[in-house]
């Protein structure tokens, strides 16, 4: 029984998957698949005709949706592929920290400053139009227990 009162939990989640199945040939162009344990958007798939074996392959092109970097799979098209849940959200952008953290505001008014300013072409944009003193929105992108900024937009109702 001591043994188990000394049991430490380093890390503790809700035990809820990152991904859930889904049969490849049910797979389409602009959605999400898991290629290479990351979690990449669909660019380009095609399908061979069955062989000698009896399945039809599946054949998946997809960019990792926070590096941007291209991936690619083969799969039989019976076979099943992990899809990553994926949640965009919208925040408007208060703050700029020192060291390149982002103080971002939900709409229902919670403040966050745990993502740092990407380091892509985006994150050069979003610096200089916060420094022209526009009012941003930006859009987190969130999957597989990762959070970057994809996208910013200028919030054109605030600025009047």
């Amino acid at each position: 029984m001591a043994d188990i009162e000394d049991t430490h939990f380093e890390t503790g989640d809700s035990g809820a998957s990152t991904t859930y199945p889904m049969q490849c040939s049910a797979l389409r162009k602009n959605g999400f698949v898991m290629l290479k344990a990351r979690p990449c958007k669909i660019v380009d798939m095609s399908t061979s005709k069955t062989g000698k074996h009896g399945h039809a392959k599946v054949h998946l092109v997809g960019l990792d949706i926070f590096s941007g970097k291209k991936y690619e799979d083969i799969c039989p098209s019976t076979h099943n592929m992990d899809v990553p849940f994926v949640k965009r959200e919208d925040y408007q952008l208060t703050d700029i920290s020192d060291d390149g953290y982002l103080c971002l505001m939900s709409d229902n008014g919670d403040l966050r400053e745990d993502l740092k300013i990407p380091d892509a072409e985006i994150g050069q944009q979003l610096k200089n139009e916060y420094d022209a003193g526009k009012e941003l929105l930006c859009t987190v992108l969130k999957s597989c227990g990762e959070e970057c900024v994809i996208a910013i937009k200028t919030n054109t109702a605030l600025d009047k």
